[in-house]
């Protein structure tokens, strides 16, 4: 046998590092449906923490293949109405949770404060019900989204995704009537594709009857 056929052998025999599939259970929500817009600020500095946050290694989102579907009939339904999705995290492994507590227990690095926290210390970010050492995230069918209109541009949903205040509870009386609107389509359109609401962020909806619930995995996105 030559060395190339033996090269060959070898690499059919052993798998490539680096090239394994998703966790069973686990799919790209681009395979499942293209035409849901993303962008994974975890995986660039435009984000709370202000730098690329571990386990990011790719802007892809990654989610279980249960709420993929439920988000492809949620997206088909809000088609017939003019509107869409755009989802910016899905799944979150364990270390970007942890890189999450570290950077809110950082009292000095107030660097992206006046964008994302500028009404509460940072301090009470852990325990606040914004940042936790765990993250249903991490079971793979929570997901952090918002609408869009036909050209692709985000609905004003009265404050930005990542906002820690108030002012992003559903329960708010901050936004406008528009914003409060806004919010009620978002919400009653996962509501009727099988997800739930976390009441302080109105970005946050998690699958229910999530197959991994309680499991929290730590694989990079990537």
């Amino acid at each position: 046998m030559t060395r190339a056929a033996l090269l060959l052998a070898l690499i059919c025999t052993f798998p490539v590092v680096g090239l394994a599939e998703l966790p069973k259970g686990f799919v790209y929500l681009r395979d499942i449906d293209p035409t849901i817009k993303t962008e994974v600020r975890y995986a660039s500095m435009n984000n709370f923490v202000g730098k690329r946050v571990d386990g990011y290694k790719a802007k892809k989102i990654i989610i279980t293949e249960k709420a993929a579907v439920a988000l492809k009939k949620v997206q088909a339904d809000l088609k017939k109405e003019g509107f869409g999705l755009k989802v910016f995290d899905a799944y979150r492994p364990k270390q970007a949770v942890n890189h999450f507590v570290r950077w809110a227990r950082d009292r000095k690095d107030l660097r992206t404060k006046e964008k994302y926290y500028p009404d509460i210390s940072k301090s009470s970010l852990v325990g606040g019900g914004y940042i936790s050492g765990l993250s249903r995230h991490s079971s793979g069918s929570t997901v952090d989204l918002t609408l869009i209109n036909t050209a692709g541009r985000e609905l004003d949903m009265g404050t930005p995704f990542d906002f820690f205040g108030t002012e992003s509870s559903h329960n708010s009386q901050i936004p406008t009537p528009e914003q409060q609107a806004n919010r009620r389509k978002l919400k009653a359109a996962m509501e009727r594709g099988g997800f739930f609401a976390y009441h302080k962020e109105w970005w946050h909806y998690t699958l229910r009857g999530e197959p991994f619930a309680g499991q929290y995995f730590d694989f990079p996105v990537k």
